[in-house]
């Protein structure tokens, strides 16, 4: 007893398994924009953070840097760093990043260098409520280990 499929049958299981695939993709598409909201913490987004967002991509942090996992791997991930150096007290962390800007280039032999951009004590500011407000996305718990 072997059957045979018909052109007929080929072309509703065509038909069938596209319109399926479509309706998945549009229920996925669906649930995603409904996510967008309340993971993107767009909610607490000032002045600040655009500014510290621009600094970001003025100097192209983005070419050495990781941040949720986009961007270069030559020095570390970026997103948990207000948690890693500055135990998510926002002060703590904003006098560390006006150290860290200000002793650049370290002298460490053996280090990868950053540059010292000669960033104004507002601008460091800026950056840092960046990295506090990209600290608090919901990245499906990206980076995987605390050090990125």
């Amino acid at each position: 007893m072997t059957e045979r499929i018909t052109k007929s049958m080929a072309k509703n299981i065509y038909y069938g398994g596209g319109t399926f695939a479509l309706l998945i993709f549009i229920a996925l598409t669906f649930d995603t924009v409904h996510q967008i909201p309340e993971r993107s913490n767009e909610v607490n987004m000032t002045e600040n953070v655009v500014a510290g967002k621009k600094l970001w991509e003025n100097y192209n942090c983005v070419g050495c840097h990781t941040i949720i996992g986009e961007g270069a791997y030559y020095a570390p991930e970026l997103m948990n760093v207000f948690n890693r150096r500055g135990a998510s007290d926002e002060v703590t962390f904003k006098a560390y990043m006006q150290g860290w800007m200000a002793a650049q280039p370290l002298a460490v032999p053996d280090r990868r260098k950053m540059p010292q951009f000669n960033l104004s004590n507002e601008e460091v500011d800026s950056l840092s409520d960046f990295l506090i407000w990209t600290s608090k996305v919901n990245a499906n718990d990206w980076p995987p280990t605390i050090e990125g």
